[in-house]
């Protein structure tokens, strides 16, 4: 069983690595930015809801990422493990976090914080917004994504390396060569698929 949370800036490369890692260890992984968008595209209530936060570069509102997470963890497939990706991102979102992993009876193993370099998070997306059609990519939106990053999240660093949680890896780089540098980590810790 492996209990994981992916954080870092947007563009630092999370959406990417999860999906690595999620085969890797054989958990799913769990996306609310990908949540919100599928609902965004299927025009649900909360994509609706979701959409106009994105659109504004904004975080959706914790009452409704929380029943998110909340639903999507007590699914079958999670019940082995999980890797989050995008939550939590505020102080009140790991409190919800904590509520819901005490409830199970369980607790994250490892935090992996990956890195990168602002100017290069800004061109990826921006690339990224081409090459996916993203319209909710521009370098405006983007800029402020970052600085919302470090407002909110960024500071949730501190409480999982308070916790000795935390494994920092460069994002930059081949994509496989991102991803041995996390499993290489985790082994370290006695993490391994």
């Amino acid at each position: 069983m492996t209990r994981l949370l992916l954080i870092g800036a947007p563009g630092a490369g999370k959406g990417t690595q999860a999906v690595r890692l999620a085969e890797t260890f054989g958990i799913p992984a769990v996306s609310t930015g990908d949540i919100f968008r599928y609902n965004v595209k299927n025009e649900t209530e909360l994509g609706k809801l979701a959409k106009s936060f994105m659109d504004r570069g904004e975080y959706v509102p914790d009452s409704v990422t929380n029943d998110l997470v909340r639903s999507r963890l007590a699914e079958a497939d999670a019940a082995a493990g999980f890797l989050l990706d995008g939550y939590p991102r505020t102080a009140e979102q790991v409190v919800e976090l904590d509520g819901m992993l005490e409830a199970a009876g369980t607790q994250l193993d490892a935090v992996v914080l990956l890195t990168a370099d602002t100017d290069e998070v800004v061109r990826r997306l921006l690339n990224r917004a081409v090459e996916q059609g993203r319209a909710d990519d521009t370098e405006d939106v983007i800029r402020r994504r970052l600085e919302v990053y470090e407002e909110q999240t960024a500071p949730l660093i501190n409480v999982y390396a308070s916790r000795n949680l935390v494994v920092t890896i460069d994002g930059l780089g081949e994509v496989a060569e991102v991803t041995g540098r996390i499993t290489a980590a985790l082994a370290a810790r006695g993490i391994s698929a």
